[in-house]
């Protein structure tokens, strides 16, 4: 069985760059990869001298099996070199290890939120790296800005032997997954679960249990998972997001998210134990 790369995070800069830093390079929400005949592959040092390339905004992630890793991103004027790709994260799911899709969607949050606080939404003014936290600060009003999350539900609700699964619009596959939607504010987790579910299939839940989270970088989401037993209602699909909800036994599945997904986590759970 393979090792589990380890990834310790860290914002203070090395106090010195080793050759062997992996880069983790954004260009238009887009991160930067090489590839050949072997697959997909995160840059390192040497491979962005090579290539002359000078990302901008670097930001320091921490290590993956003690090399360092940055956040960076190329300006949008200057073009992949050859044997190089522009890639969502989402199309690189099962192709690079796991371990470098979370530590790239880490990145992806970091060079978001470093593009959005370049300048004080207070008073306008530039903010500066904070020394001491991974934070912005604005040095003429004092306003620190930390990097942003967002946090959504996702739930699996079962109803005796089956599963509550929906087609949304934005699956371009045309794949079915569990019901998800983000946190208002002033609501609980909880409460959150009944009215996303209420609001996109008409379901009425009860026996909300917590499962699990994942950062879902896409770009700064946190999901917190739940499981939740079937009260009442017949399914009313919400056309404006969900093309088609039904209810699935274990045996009868349709197209469903990948493994790496906390989607398919929760489904899977459901395949376990029904």
């Amino acid at each position: 069985m393979k090792r589990k790369m380890e990834f310790v995070p860290d914002f203070i800069l090395p106090s010195s760059e080793l050759r062997q830093a992996l880069w983790f390079i954004y260009q238009d929400q887009k991160l930067i990869v090489k590839f050949d005949n072997d697959g997909f592959s995160i840059p390192c040092s040497p491979d962005l001298q090579q290539a002359k390339l000078e990302p901008i905004r670097r930001q320091y992630l921490g290590t993956l099996d003690d090399r360092p890793c940055y956040a960076a991103e190329l300006p949008l004027e200057v073009g992949v070199p050859e044997g190089w790709a522009a890639k969502g994260l989402r199309e690189l799911f099962g192709l690079l290890e796991d371990e470098f899709i979370w530590v790239a969607g880490r990145a992806n949050q970091l060079v978001d939120w470093n593009q959005s606080h370049q300048f004080c939404g207070r008073c306008g003014n530039p903010t500066e790296d904070k020394l001491d936290e991974r934070a912005k600060i604005c040095h003429q009003c004092g306003l620190i800005n930390y990097p942003r999350l967002s946090p959504a539900i996702i739930v699996a609700v079962r109803k005796g032997n089956q599963l509550l699964l929906a087609s949304n619009k934005r699956f371009r596959s045309g794949y079915y997954s569990v019901l998800a939607g983000f946190v208002e504010p002033g609501e609980t987790l909880e409460d959150c679960v009944s009215r996303e579910v209420y609001e996109e299939v008409n379901i009425k839940v009860k026996n909300i249990r917590y499962f699990g989270s994942q950062p879902w970088p896409f770009p700064n989401s946190l999901m917190v998972a739940f499981t939740a037993e079937y009260a009442s209602g017949e399914i009313k699909v919400n056309r404006d997001e969900i093309v088609d909800a039904d209810w699935f036994t274990a045996d009868t599945l349709p197209s469903i998210p990948p493994k790496i997904t906390i989607a398919r986590w929760l489904i899977d759970w459901f395949r376990d134990n029904s």
